[in-house]
């Protein structure tokens, strides 16, 4: 069940990981048109932390104003700076200006290039508390996250309520989704972890699940390979990845109760 407080729903944030190539936008995509259909009136983040940022890329968009933007002191703001503010309120104020809407409901942010958590300059704090506040502003967080985890707890310390390691069917990519597991666990907070095996063809589905056993993953579901997508590759818009993730979406640590 996810997190509840006297009777009020608090952030639930989901993280993609995987090698790149493996799909791991177009998983994000699916999951996100997923929540928006069995949760229209909720708020969502997508916060692309990958650092190919192709997430706005499948909307048209070309989104150049990040939090590394913000960071190195590079962004170009859409109004004039505010007198008058601390460090920590001038940060929070722009991480405000690089937010975009793809709709009434649902915003991206980029965060592109993120600081070590061994630099002791105060904006890595910062910008910290700013992605925190900003989180927690939504119903749902999606990460599209870089390799795994790590990256992403450069940026922030947060929780995750679910991991997503998007691997394909070949045995190099299930040995990198256990290595993704290994080196995420520590960051994910105990919320659930599990691969999801991507373009898989359905003659290879007894391989694959071999070679998951013995690497001891645990696997959420199967998605099937979709030739559509090669037509419009940018787009990452599959009906086929969709219809796959609502099959085993009962067996993720998100909201199952769909709004009337």
């Amino acid at each position: 069940m996810y997190p509840e407080y006297e009777g009020i729903y608090l952030t639930i944030k989901i993280a993609i990981t995987g090698k790149s190539g493996s799909g791991k936008t177009t998983v994000a995509k699916s999951l996100l048109t997923i929540l928006r259909e069995y949760f229209p009136e909720k708020s969502i983040l997508i916060l692309d932390n990958d650092l190919s940022a192709e997430f706005g890329h499948t909307y048209g968009l070309d989104i150049r104003n990040t939090i590394y933007g913000i960071r190195s002191g590079k962004h170009e703001y859409k109004t004039g700076i505010p007198q008058h503010m601390t460090k920590s309120e001038y940060v929070e104020w722009a991480m405000e200006d690089i937010i975009v809407s793809l709709d009434d409901y649902t915003d991206v942010v980029v965060s592109w290039f993120t600081g070590s958590k061994d630099c002791r300059c105060p904006i890595t704090q910062q910008i910290n508390d700013a992605v925190v506040k900003l989180i927690n502003r939504y119903d749902f967080v999606i990460f599209d996250c870089e390799f795994d985890l790590k990256y992403l707890n450069q940026l922030v310390d947060t929780d995750i309520d679910l991991t997503l390691i998007v691997a394909n069917p070949t045995e190099e990519s299930v040995v990198l989704a256990k290595r993704i597991e290994e080196f995420s666990a520590k960051y994910a907070a105990g919320g659930q972890m599990g691969v999801v095996i991507n373009k898989v063809h359905n003659e290879k589905m007894n391989t694959v699940f071999n070679m998951l056993k013995c690497h001891e993953l645990d696997v959420l579901g199967c998605i099937p390979f979709d030739e559509k997508l090669l037509e419009h590759p940018l787009e990452r818009k599959s009906s086929v990845v969709v219809n796959s993730i609502k099959h085993f979406y009962s067996r993720l640590n998100l909201p199952q109760e769909v709004d009337n």
